[in-house]
């Protein structure tokens, strides 16, 4: 599965875990030269907290478009060195 932002592929992966309907991507395949990190944080009461990174591509970014839980708590352990993101920001998942 690939994510794309405008015709940029962000990260590609076959080994993708589904939770809550958001497809997590491993991060190796991450392509990190496009994600700078965030100073948000959120927390789900059943995966723990959550760091985010904005997606720039050229002089064009999303703010807090991808998320990862660094330490899950024990139900999240398969998205443990994982990332999603955020649908409707733009970046295409296909």
């Amino acid at each position: 599965m690939p994510a794309i932002f405008n015709g940029t592929v962000l990260a590609f992966s076959d080994d993708i875990v589904m939770v809550d309907g958001n497809p997590y991507f491993p991060h190796a395949s991450m392509a990190t030269d496009f994600f700078r990190e965030s100073d948000l944080t959120t927390v789900c009461g059943w995966k723990g907290t959550a760091r985010y990174w904005n997606v720039v591509v050229g002089d064009q970014e999303i703010s807090n478009a991808v998320w990862a839980y660094d330490t899950p708590k024990p139900d999240a352990e398969s998205i443990r060195e994982r990332f999603a993101f955020y649908r409707g920001k733009g970046v295409e998942l296909r």
